[in-house]
């Protein structure tokens, strides 16, 4: 659904009834798209974030498993590139 600003001040408690059944609400102004309301309940959150983020579960289970982003970088050698043999700065 798309609305403009004034519109959902006057309407507030009405579009968060519809925000909390699952629907979308695009706020405008002037014709111009400036913000989302969506609803805050896991069960109506979409599966995947904006442009294919992981979403929130998915990113959830790979802090509990442990996976590791980058292993092929290691914190004891993360600046490597900034100093030289002599650990003096390039």
């Amino acid at each position: 659904m798309q609305i403009s600003v004034k519109d959902a001040q006057e309407n507030l408690s009405q579009l968060l009834d519809r925000v909390e059944s699952g629907e979308d609400i695009l706020l405008t102004r002037d014709g111009t798209a400036v913000a989302r309301i969506v609803s805050m309940r896991s069960d109506t959150l979409p599966a995947r974030g904006h442009a294919g983020q992981p979403s929130l579960e998915e990113i959830q289970a790979r802090v509990r498993a442990k996976i590791d982003a980058f292993e092929e970088t290691s914190a004891a050698r993360s600046q490597d590139f900034l100093y030289d043999e002599l650990g003096l700065p390039k």
